[in-house]
């Protein structure tokens, strides 16, 4: 037995929930200075980089075409029904932490520092490739004459390793992280002053665009096409089309709009470092929700704007891929205009930079706060009210794999990182919402509460208790006729129909990946696995729409509960398919160096850790010898027969809801 209950606990230890209670939400270490201006800024800036200004050309020239501006709405979207989610989070859990606290607070502690790991990852290979992108810019405007310089005396001839150590680079993290750590309000204010050049630049590209464009470009006919490769002596694809497609606004046809919205759905990836400022912001549960979904609106039509004005000015197949403003420009006939569109590049990737650096040691102070991470790392300076070891310390990372590394392959893992907080953040949205009561408005252990408890009598408590275990069975009515309120039998049903959900949607993400050709061959074997698992979601998704939610109201709340969240979901985890074996091979060794840290020290350190858990076997033996004796005294007293029941006493878990 022994064993058993010590993998029970060690079980629980896993599963444990972080337990945010009312009063703790106004409380702040940190500086609340920031206005929903502030976050506005600060999400456009993030999320609106230096991909604007390459991006479109690359997808309308490969992909979309003209209907790239599709592309964009579809991509906007799917990545606004995260946003939503998050933005129902900051209205509940306006706390530091992001999707990681979003986690904790709901499915546990071993899938919050998953979550939470994953970003730290994501935000220091995010810093150090922006920083190493602005460093490769501001070169190009010096003819790259920096870059020849340290290829000369510099050169770095070793595997994984850059082709010269970027010294530039190194000065801008660093300035960056020291800016953070002198204090929240002056970096807004940096950012601000950025992001509005940047949107001024991107206003004169879509102004000039919609000048000098022509909408003849929007519908190039298809045998001028077949001219154009015949001259250029380019063979038709394997569909039989031309390698410029077949002409009009959608020249690669729906699948090549559906191929650049996923591609375009990077472009809106870096709204989440709003969440993250939940202890710095005024009136946060209304300045967060309005800061993910307006910079989410402002960043759509950005993008939609400059690349309409892209494909007006030059027919898509002239585009440059690498730098196609510059080129569009040229092409019309504005050559210096090239000048303006380098300083909002630099000032994007300024923000960007800024976006990336900003939420990485929020993360790491909330994590090492809960005690999941070094604890010297949560220390916040009482002058700047910013957590300064965190800042310092992950910037100086940053800065080392910017000045050394070749951070190319290593991009693709900061998809991993984004796409797993998004689909968990979805997830946690329709668990919490199906809850009887909300965990994180419960008190914590107290010694009030525990000699109130005491008072309570045995069979009063036995009785609740018993009452309680057997209401906990599962019933098959439950998915025939659900209660009109929610229960922790609803709730539990909703918990497993979501996980079970999830994996459908991988197995049907992992088909339609690997098995298309199979589906697009009417093999009977994939057409029948893809109607039963398109079945299966559907039904699944109809059975958690049916039960019972939670009625309590908070400031922002996603609607079309649960589709939206499904629909989410699904979006992410088939991105995450898509990326190669090589990056989940890479993604494998950051977990196992991360659970090596949780298991080593987070897990014996966390904050979750109540003092009952740590006399659980104790207090397991005392209150079995406590039912033992209250059983016989029950019996020997006839009078007090209506009370014989089983007394499940069992201690209680404060972390656990």
């Amino acid at each position: 037995m022994i064993p058993c209950r010590a993998a029970l606990s060690f079980a629980r230890c896993l599963i444990r929930r972080k337990i945010v209670t009312q009063d703790s939400l106004e409380d702040s270490k940190l500086c609340r200075c920031l206005s929903t201006m502030d976050l506005i800024a600060l999400g456009v800036g993030s999320t609106l980089g230096a991909g604007v200004y390459v991006l479109a050309g690359d997808v309308a020239k490969s992909d979309s075409g003209p209907s790239i501006v599709i592309s964009f709405l579809i991509a906007a979207l799917a990545s606004v029904m995260a946003g939503l989610c998050y933005a129902e989070f900051g209205a509940r859990v306006p706390k530091t932490g992001s999707a990681y606290l979003y986690t904790y607070v709901t499915v546990g502690e071993l899938w919050a520092f998953v979550t939470g790991w994953n970003l730290i990852l994501s935000y220091v290979i995010g810093t150090s490739s922006v920083a190493r992108a602005w460093s490769g810019t501001f070169d190009e405007l010096l003819n790259k004459q920096i870059g020849q310089f340290f290829r000369t005396y510099f050169k770095m001839n070793y595997s994984g390793l850059a082709e010269y150590p970027d010294f530039f680079a190194v000065c801008l993290v660093l300035l960056l992280a020291a800016l953070l750590s002198f204090g929240v309000k002056e970096s807004a204010w940096v950012n601000k002053v950025f992001t509005a050049i940047n949107m001024l630049v991107l206003l004169f590209v879509m102004v000039a665009g919609f000048v000098k464009g022509n909408v003849a470009n929007w519908k190039i006919s298809e045998e001028f096409l077949r001219n154009i490769s015949a001259s250029a002596r380019k063979l038709p694809s394997e569909n039989g089309t031309y390698v410029y497609g077949a002409g009009g606004f959608m020249p690669f046809g729906i699948t090549g709009t559906l191929a650049g919205a996923a591609t375009c759905f990077y472009a809106f990836v870096g709204f989440d470092c709003i969440a993250t400022t939940g202890e710095e912001v005024r009136n946060p549960q209304k300045a967060i929700p309005i800061g993910i979904v307006t910079s989410l609106l402002v960043c759509f039509m950005a993008y939609f704007g400059v690349s309409a004005a892209l494909t007006l000015m030059m027919p898509y197949y002239l585009l440059d891929e690498k730098s196609p403003l510059p080129v569009a420009f040229e092409y019309v006939g504005w050559g210096p205009a090239k000048y303006i569109v380098a300083a909002g590049s630099l000032c994007a990737l300024s923000t960007s930079l800024l976006g990336s650096i900003f939420p990485m040691p929020r993360v790491i102070y909330a994590m090492a706060e809960d005690g999941l991470l070094f604890k010297c790392l949560a220390q916040i300076n009482s002058k700047t009210k910013t957590p300064v070891i965190a800042t310092l310390s992950s910037g100086a990372v940053a800065a080392v794999m910017a000045f050394l590394f070749d951070l190319k392959a290593l991009v693709d893992m900061m998809s991993i990182g984004t796409l797993l907080a998004y689909s968990l953040v979805a997830a946690c949205v329709l668990i919490l919402r199906y809850q009887p009561g909300l965990c994180y408005e419960q008190p914590k252990y107290s010694p009030e509460k525990e000699a109130l408890e005491s008072r309570t009598s045995p069979a009063s408590k036995s009785e609740s208790q018993a009452t309680m275990l057997q209401e906990q069975g599962f019933h098959l009515r439950l998915l025939i006729s659900p209660s009109t309120l929610p229960t922790q039998q609803s709730a539990s049903l909703v918990s497993c129909l979501v996980g079970f959900l999830a994996f459908l949607v991988l197995g049907l993400s992992i088909l339609t990946t690997h098995g298309v050709h199979a589906i697009v061959g009417l093999q009977a074997w994939s057409l029948a696995l893809l109607v039963l698992l398109l079945l299966l979601c559907i039904a699944t998704t109809v059975t958690i729409w049916r039960q019972p939610q939670n009625q309590q109201k908070v400031s922002f709340m996603v609607p079309f509960l649960p589709f939206l969240p499904a629909f989410s979901i699904l979006v992410n985890i088939y991105l995450m398919v898509q990326l190669s074996a090589e990056t989940w091979v890479r993604f494998s060794i950051w977990m196992a160096f991360g659970f090596l840290i949780y298991f080593a020290y987070g897990i014996r350190h966390s904050l979750e850790r109540g003092p009952r858990e740590e006399d659980d076997e104790d207090a397991y033996s005392n209150n079995v010898n406590a039912a033992t004796a209250e059983k016989s005294a029950v019996q020997a007293n006839d009078h007090h027969r209506r009370n014989l029941r089983l007394p499940f006493s069992f201690p209680e878990k404060t972390s656990e809801c």
